[in-house]
């Protein structure tokens, strides 16, 4: 159930009045999702479900304990409450317990759409359909997953700080395979407006691919100039962002930290060509703006012109450090150029077409050293034109290093990770002395 902002207001202040803590916090969130999987170009499940539950945080002093229930009647809400005082008393203090803030202003998200909320079955099962029935027409085989969400998330604490957040999005992605199994193509698209989704357009990119993929080559391994769609861009560069981190960084366990505690804030790390930022209130990629402390979640640039320029921190830590307590974003930017993918091949003599990247592993933190595989469609490019498939490769490569090679930044577009299902906005990257490892026989 979608509460709105005053419902969710008026249960929440309910809950507060039975508090007898020192500090209280009270969140509560839900809403409902829908989904539709299919295989082998039939429909295996699609289900609905909707979901509520309130969180009550308690805390004397240091010591602090949590109940969640998803009845709100004031027996319900008073045995919560009771349930997070008696645990916050048995818990032992936290050193790092930072007291609840006040009230707070926040920018204002445009992240919920009725389209979104109001997708039917009957449309998701239209919408496998514009995917699966070309898949049966081409003779190849569909796999594909879409989910679509409707929510809220609010918060009030005790000191009469209240947020507030709906929003809506929606998931897809399909696999395509030729029947023999030799050919592979991928294709994936995230959205908070369900009306910009067309299953059909995705599709036909990930069946072309397949149908392109079929007789691929082996060629030697090496550093090879690859250009790099979005797909295989975002599960590289999520790396960069879940680590930029002050506290890592202070205590050396991050690419950020240099010697003698100091970090790398102020310096160049990467190509001037790249700027990272995130932003709450993007009109592509609206989220909510506060954090779950509570911190209103602003326009942050991260990486300005090749120099790293923030990184996020907890209030913990930013005031144990005198730094600014910057939240972990909830999206992550990078500027691009105006080059479409079909331009950016014309203008390579030689390289590799990446189409995704996956099974993502850490071979050495410090340097952000990664290892995985190329996936669903990779393709020799040859004066300026896609002459063949090739077969897949492990790579062995750091995005640090990777952005310090580029060459060619494409045309920004919202992205999926593959590897966590979260949405970015991000170019294609045109990138020289990219390493290729090793030959793989997957497909």
């Amino acid at each position: 159930m979608i509460y709105t902002e005053q419902q969710a207001r008026e249960i929440m202040q309910k809950a507060l009045q039975y508090s007898k803590a020192d500090e209280c916090v009270v969140n509560l969130m839900g809403g409902t999702s829908g989904n539709i999987r299919y295989a082998n170009n039939a429909v295996s499940t699609s289900g609905e479900n909707s979901t509520t539950s309130l969180v009550v945080t308690s805390a004397f002093g240091k010591k602090t304990g949590i109940a969640t229930i998803n009845e709100f009647d004031d027996a319900s809400l008073e045995k919560a409450v009771r349930r997070s005082e008696e645990l916050a008393q048995l818990a032992p203090e936290n050193p790092e317990y930072m007291p609840i803030m006040g009230p707070q202003k926040y920018a204002k998200s445009n992240a919920y759409f009725k389209s979104t909320a109001d997708f039917s079955p009957q449309q998701r099962a239209e919408a496998a359909a514009a995917s699966i029935l070309p898949a049966r027409e081409r003779k190849l085989k569909a796999a594909g997953y879409l989910q679509h969400n409707a929510g809220f998330q609010a918060m009030l604490n005790s000191k009469g700080l209240f947020a507030y957040h709906p929003s809506t999005d929606v998931e897809f992605s399909v696999t395509v395979r030729n029947e023999a199994g030799t050919g592979s193509g991928y294709a994936s698209r995230g959205y908070n407006d369900i009306s910009k989704l067309n299953t059909a357009q995705a599709s036909k990119i990930a069946m072309d691919k397949a149908e392109g993929s079929a007789k691929a080559v082996a060629i030697e391994p090496g550093k090879y100039t690859v250009i790099l769609e979005p797909a295989a861009v975002a599960v590289l560069l999520e790396n960069m962002f879940f680590n930029m981190d002050a506290r890592s960084a202070d205590e050396g366990r991050s690419f950020m930290s240099k010697q003698g505690g100091k970090t790398k804030i102020g310096e160049k790390l990467v190509d001037a060509k790249v700027n990272i930022y995130s932003d709450p209130i993007h009109p592509e990629l609206p989220t909510a703006t506060w954090s779950g402390d509570g911190r209103p979640v602003e326009r942050v640039n991260w990486i300005e012109n090749g120099v790293v320029k923030n990184l996020y921190a907890s209030r913990y830590w930013a005031e144990n450090k005198g730094a600014k307590s910057i939240p972990m974003p909830n999206n992550a930017i990078m500027e691009g150029g105006k080059a479409s993918l079909e331009e950016m091949i014309k203008n390579t003599e030689r390289g590799i077409l990446v189409t995704r990247l996956w099974y993502i592993r850490s071979v050495d933190p410090q340097t952000l050293l990664l290892t995985g595989l190329t996936r669903d469609g990779t393709f020799l490019i040859e004066n300026g034109k896609i002459k063949h498939p090739v077969k897949n490769f492990r790579f062995n490569e750091s995005p640090i290093i990777m952005l310090n090679n580029l060459e060619e930044m494409g045309r920004p577009e919202r992205v999926i990770s593959g590897e966590s299902n979260v949405n970015y906005i991000l170019p294609p990257l045109k990138v020289r002395d990219f390493t290729f490892s090793s030959l793989s026989d997957a497909v």
